[in-house]
């Protein structure tokens, strides 16, 4: 029995470990856009909705994607949009969109947005950015850097919402990112430390959460996701269907969806309709002012300008016509004007037409006709332009879009459900299947010594639309290092891309592995095995690359009748791509041979058992698998940050985070000690409470420390320390603390003394109650009880009048702490009282006679067969029967038989 209630303990402690795991447990998604981010967390705690979007210090839903830094503090976030119209040169936006772009076309974008940032080359020929390092001087930081801290940023608000800490996320990008942006987008978030589950293209993340909710066993759909964010456009077809699956022996319906196209517009978003308003009234104020003045020349005018065109772009979504206004815009001049919402659509006549060019193209490609389009979803925050609607409406021919969806959350709430699929400590109940594909096609190619180049050396590695993720395998029949190089197949290429190759790689080994294995008797041309695999995330990489060489050796083998099948062969071809049962993967762990594996293949025969017929020679085939080394060679922007470059940017983040630390310490400290300041001036100048309970001298002197520490907080204060803050904090607090003491006491005590009084009424109802109730509880526990009242009682009467004879501002003689622990006290000896349990009636087990136990079973011999069988019955009916009778032990004037039943009857009840 004690070893199966262990068993059963055990079992116990570990569920409700594993359900703790789960509730401590939260991953988190995000949306990273140019100008926005939004975060949304997963989290399995009761009582929590188990996804939920993290709101920032602002209670804002999103936040705007901006590192600022000025006079030597870094800015996140809203801190940094709050200085966008002073200090345009010092928060750096759109930095997304800048990973793994060269310098030239970074420089020209920044120009067209009016950014005025301070940007140089790096040695990769990518971006970096000069920035007021305070003290430190002028710090260069890499996009890498500044995306990270963004990211970081992120991370802080997932962790604050979920109270837990988020290390794993899902990071949503734009389908038309390439393998720089994706591998340096991985980079800057490893810098933050963010564990990427993966990177997932932002259609998809809009696709899982439109379909989530849905049933497609009935029904499958095309469905079209039209976004317009800030940067960019892009439609993408998804094809929403359900298949069965076994499930726990059941057979189930399963939601899947996979991506069938997509097509983008990098350069149209709702940045581009901005800037049409911006032009339009930079050229009418530079009217108004004349004398040559153009507002384009200063960059906060324009930070100004563009600022408030947003907030007029927003009013004509909803109105016809819409004011603007900017105080002191340009050398003290302010700008007043209105437009209409024709004016704008006027204005942008040409951006409509475009917006329609990558519905159209996904159309085209997929060669489906509109009315096989079940739904076009709209997600994006400028697809709520009226005139966009507009368009898309003509061309699609529909009188309504589906607006089913959040146009700003879909994507990272949908980026979260994903978060959860492949998180370890979260599952969710609901299930949806995705195949996503790669954006891109992607080409390998060959070169080196003596590699001729024809078909074989270049060839397409992964279509576009290629399921993620997917590994592939290329043989090459060759004796010499060679190179591989990674590239975008010439028909579509990554915004700001100059060259279509993004990787290089060199492939040593195979030269001196051909040099050893040439003497041999080789059965077929030695060959290199190349490895590539295209991650969940998008990336193509070459994972490994093996030497193949196959050897025939005559050995001396036992003979047995034998009966051919078959024989293996090798086969001639250059190239091919095969999957996990490929023959050249089948490896023989038996025989290790200089370092290589080697498999060994004879051909298939069938033995039979036979007597010993000696030996005979025969030709056996060995095949030996030389590991190459790899080494990546990637040039240019599209390069990663180096291991050394790395370890430097983590360094300097993490000092950058714990000086951003100490700020925040610091400003909670002065905010705590400025507060504290003026709430007791107030209180000391307009509470009548505090003439009761201190002199005039005691509040004259601290009226004098209150003051000396203000004058010192808005001199010396604005560059002190934390430490320092604290220090003159602590000293008031010592300074106050006894007279607020005293303050609190005069209410709080005589509200504790009436509560004691209280109880102790309430106590004595209880012990009347005890001895009409509960007359077995213990007569010394109840009197011990009565006595700690009565002392109680007698304690509180002698403290509240010797609290009376003395003054207000004099140390109390007893406090409310003191008055509330003894009722405490006295409450639990109560409870312990009043839990004794009613005893249970004794019973006394009468002792049994032999003589009259073994009479009982004694049968008459005078007596006949029906009478001892009539006995035996009666005797049966009033054992039944005893069980509901009681046993009168005194009762003495009974025969010997009405006795021996008494005790029959006692024995039952037993």
């Amino acid at each position: 029995m004690e070893s199966k209630f262990f068993i059963k303990l055990g079992l116990v402690l570990f569920v409700l470990c594993f359900v703790f795991d789960r509730s401590e447990s939260a991953v988190s998604s995000v949306d990273l856009g140019s100008e926005w981010g939004k975060v949304a967390v997963v989290n399995l705690k009761p009582g929590q909705s188990p996804i939920s979007i993290a709101i920032n210090e602002m209670s804002k839903r999103k936040s705007p994607a901006l590192v600022a830094f000025h006079s030597g503090t870094r800015l996140l976030g809203e801190e940094a949009a709050g200085i966008v119209a002073r200090y345009p040169e010092k928060v750096y936006s759109q930095v997304r969109d800048m990973l793994g772009k060269p310098y030239g076309y970074v420089k020209k974008v920044l120009d067209s947005m009016y950014l005025p940032f301070d940007i140089v080359e790096d040695s990769r020929g990518a971006v970096s950015f000069k920035v007021d390092g305070g003290d430190d001087g002028v710090a260069v930081y890499s996009v890498e850097e500044i995306l990270a801290m963004i990211l970081g940023y992120a991370a802080d608000l997932a962790e604050f919402h979920s109270k837990v800490p988020v290390k794993d996320a899902v990071i949503a990008v734009p389908p038309y990112f390439g393998q720089a942006e994706r591998r340096g987008l991985i980079q800057a978030a490893q810098l933050a430390g963010i564990n990427v589950l993966s990177l997932i293209n932002e259609y998809s993340g809009a696709a899982l959460q439109y379909g989530i909710d849905k049933d497609f066993s009935n029904e499958s759909r095309h469905v079209i996701f039209y976004d317009m964010g800030s940067s960019s456009t892009y439609a993408a077809l998804v094809y929403y269907s359900a298949y069965n699956a076994k499930e726990f022996g059941k057979t189930v319906s399963v939601n899947q969806f996979q991506v069938k196209e997509v097509r983008w517009d990098p350069e149209l978003g709702g940045q581009n309709l901005e800037l049409r308003l911006v032009e339009y009234f930079a050229d009418e104020f530079n009217k108004q002012v004349g004398n040559g003045v153009d507002v384009r020349k200063s960059a906060k005018a324009m930070a100004k300008l563009k600022k408030q065109v947003k907030r007029t772009k927003e009013i004509l979504s909803a109105n016809t016509a819409a004011p603007i206004s900017v105080e002191s815009l340009y050398d003290d001049r302010d700008f007043r004007s209105t437009i209409t919402r024709e004016k704008f659509e006027e204005l942008c006549q040409d951006l409509w037409e475009k917006s329609l060019i990558p519905v159209k193209e996904v159309l085209q490609h997929s060669g489906l006709k509109l009315d096989e389009i079940y739904a076009v979803e709209l997600i994006g925050g400028s697809t709520r332009v009226p005139k966009l609607q507009a368009k898309l409406q003509e061309f699609l021919g529909r009188k309504e879009l589906d607006k089913h969806l959040d146009a700003d959350e879909a994507i990272v709430l949908g980026a979260a459900l994903h978060a959860a699929n492949l998180s370890d400590g979260i599952k969710l109940n609901r299930k949806l299947g995705m195949v996503d594909g790669s954006s891109y096609g992607l080409v390998f190619e060959l070169d080196g010594p003596e590699l001729l180049k024809d078909e074989s050396t270049r060839q397409l590695l992964v279509q576009r639309m290629k399921k993620l993720p997917s590994k592939m395998f290329r043989s090459i029949i060759h004796k010499k290092d060679f190179e591989v190089s990674l590239s975008y197949d010439k028909d579509l290429l990554p915004p700001g891309v100059t060259s279509p190759i993004f990787a290089q790689y060199d492939v040593s080994g195979l030269t001196d592995a051909s040099e050893k294995y040439s003497s041999r008797n080789l059965s077929s041309p030695i060959k290199a095995n190349l490895h590539f695999s295209l991650s969940r995330s998008g990336i193509l990489s070459l994972d490994r690359a093996d030497a193949v060489i196959e050897i025939s050796e005559w050995v001396e083998v036992p003979k047995k009748n034998l009966t051919l099948e078959n024989s293996t062969t090798a086969s001639p071809n250059i190239s091919i791509e095969a999957g996990a049962n490929n023959a050249s993967e089948e490896i023989n762990d038996d025989l290790h041979v200089d370092g290589g594996i080697s498999n060994s293949s004879n051909s298939n025969v069938e033995e039979h058992n036979t007597p010993d017929l000696g030996t005979e020679r025969k030709l056996k085939k060995k095949t030996f698998k030389v590991p190459l080394k790899i080494v990546e060679k990637t040039l240019g922007p599209g390069m990663s940050l180096s291991k050394e470059s790395f370890v430097e940017a983590k360094r300097r983040l993490e000092a950058l985070d714990k000086k951003d630390a100490e700020r925040r310490r610091t400003a909670e400290l002065k905010n705590n000690l400025e507060g504290y300041i003026y709430a007791t001036k107030e209180k000391l100048e307009t509470s009548e409470e505090f003439e009761q309970i201190s002199t005039a001298e005691e509040r004259e002197s601290f009226k004098e420390k209150l003051d000396e520490v203000q004058d010192w907080l808005y001199t010396d204060g604005e560059d002190a320390t934390a430490a320092e803050f604290q220090k003159r904090l602590d000293m008031l607090k010592d300074f106050g603390d006894p007279m607020f003491f005293r303050l609190k006491e005069l209410t709080a005590r005589p509200a504790a003394a009436e509560h004691a009084r209280k109880y102790l009424v309430e106590l004595q109802q209880i012990v009347q109650g005890w001895e009409k109730k509960k007359p077995w509880l213990p007569k010394d526990k109840i009197d011990e009880v009565i006595s700690d009242a009565d002392k109680f009682k007698t304690w509180l009467d002698e403290k509240e009048a010797e609290q009376k004879r003395i003054s207000g501002f004099s140390t109390p003689v007893f406090t409310s702490e003191e008055v509330y622990m003894k009722v405490f006290t006295l409450q639990d000896k109560v409870s312990s009282i009043n839990r004794i349990p009613k005893p249970k009636p004794k019973i006394e087990k009468p002792t049994k006679n032999e003589t009259e136990s073994s009479g009982d079973n004694v049968t008459n011999p005078n007596s006949t067969s029906e009478e001892n069988l009539n006995q035996s019955d009666e005797s049966s009916k009033d054992s039944d029967g005893s069980s509901n009778e009681k046993v009168d032990p005194e009762s003495k004037a009974h025969s010997s038989n009405e006795k021996v039943d008494q005790e029959s009857k006692a024995h039952d009840e037993l």
